[in-house]
């Protein structure tokens, strides 16, 4: 098979659904990729091994222009099947590239799709695209449950988990947290991390607001926030206002391939993401979560959208309210004050991720789909 995989998500952008779509790739037999302008995108799709084509825009959309190059890459290079590597908006061009030829169409939905399946329009949208494809896929449980109802019946027998893999070669316990921490002046502090974009969805927030509680139970305890984004005055402001900004370090962004490390830095990952925007903003998965478990860390997760499916409460860590300070609180100095508790969860998570989250399970799923 040659497949043509359409999408906005790609390197050197980052975010979980750019790192979805990259590592499925290198899962695919043969593959070309059409995709959006990006800084710094021409010295990374050098050293791919499969063609990337870069339309002129820095958003594709399903216009007449779009979908005529999309056509057009099919037949340059004799592309029979498409992945889309978010359904929505762009398997609104399905009808169009089965018409060329595509013998088989999956399309992917990942968080946003959930309110796309809840407004009027867009959950008409939604339906033709499920209609357009062979199988529309979903990261976790709580997706399904958001996006099928807005689904033609035939589309949604059709319907299918695709789960995200993590590779363990890469997040490993002993990948380079020792250097971070040396880097930083961490040497012998409790560190507790978050790897994520700088915005409100994923609750860096609550994380500072809790940490004079962490704080009075455990002296010394540093908050690790890694990437950038447009919160972080917000939140400069926020741990000043607390007085504790000494005990909270930004890293600023950090590219994806060096993130291990920072993730090996830590004691604890936490991320108390919380769902937005009445519902419309949910978390949909959590990749970085996973990975985390992966480096032997245990994890706090916060409890929104299909979060809930990257830990395995009170065995790989804790689901937590995201709105309770409080309560992220009690759970961080519960795993900063017992080190025998929080290997044990930190070794459960790697185990599981191990078994049940490798590249090599999601890769079979999506070639079958492509093939069938």
């Amino acid at each position: 098979m040659k497949v043509l995989v359409v999408t906005n998500d790609f390197p050197p952008r980052q975010g979980g659904i750019e790192t979805f779509v990259r590592s499925l790739c290198d899962e695919l037999p043969d593959v070309v990729v059409y995709t959006s302008r990006e800084p710094g995108d021409t010295a990374y799709d050098a050293t791919l091994p499969f063609p990337v084509i870069r339309d002129r825009t820095a958003m594709l959309l399903p216009t007449a222009r779009t979908t005529q190059r999309a056509v057009g890459l099919m037949r340059e290079y004799a592309a029979d099947r498409v992945l889309f590597g978010a359904a929505a908006p762009l398997g609104l061009m399905g009808p169009a590239l089965r018409q060329a030829g595509a013998r088989r169409i999956v399309a992917m939905t990942h968080g946003h799709e959930t309110w796309w399946a809840g407004l009027p329009g867009a959950r008409q949208a939604l339906r033709r695209i499920g209609d357009a494809a062979d199988t529309l896929t979903t990261v976790s449980s709580w997706c399904e449950e958001q996006i099928v109802p807005a689904l033609s019946p035939a589309a949604a027998r059709r319907v299918r988990r695709l789960r995200p893999g993590v590779d363990t070669h890469r997040f490993a316990p002993g990948c380079g947290g020792e250097q971070v921490r040396k880097g930083l002046g961490l040497e012998g502090v409790p560190v507790v991390v978050c790897v994520s974009r700088l915005v409100r969805r994923k609750g860096q927030d609550t994380l500072i607001r809790a940490w004079p509680r962490v704080r009075r139970s455990v002296p010394g305890a540093t908050l690790l926030l890694v990437g950038g984004g447009p919160d972080r005055e917000y939140l400069e402001e926020l741990a000043s206002a607390a007085g504790i900004a000494e005990a909270v370090v930004f890293t600023g962004a950090v590219p994806w391939a060096d993130i291990p490390p920072y993730i090996d830095a830590a004691d604890v990952f936490a991320m108390p993401c919380r769902t937005r925007r009445f519902g419309l903003e949910p978390e949909a998965l959590g990749i970085v979560t996973l990975e985390a478990s992966a480096t032997g860390k245990p994890v706090i997760v916060g409890d929104s959208g299909g979060a809930a499916d990257t830990v395995k409460h009170g065995e790989t860590g804790y689901l937590v309210d995201p709105h309770n300070p409080v309560a992220v609180g009690v759970r961080i100095v519960e795993l900063l004050t017992n080190a025998q508790h929080r290997d044990a969860l930190g070794a459960a998570g790697r185990r599981w991720v191990a078994e049940k989250w490798g590249w090599e399970r999601s890769g079979a799923v999506l070639r079958e789909l492509l093939d069938s």
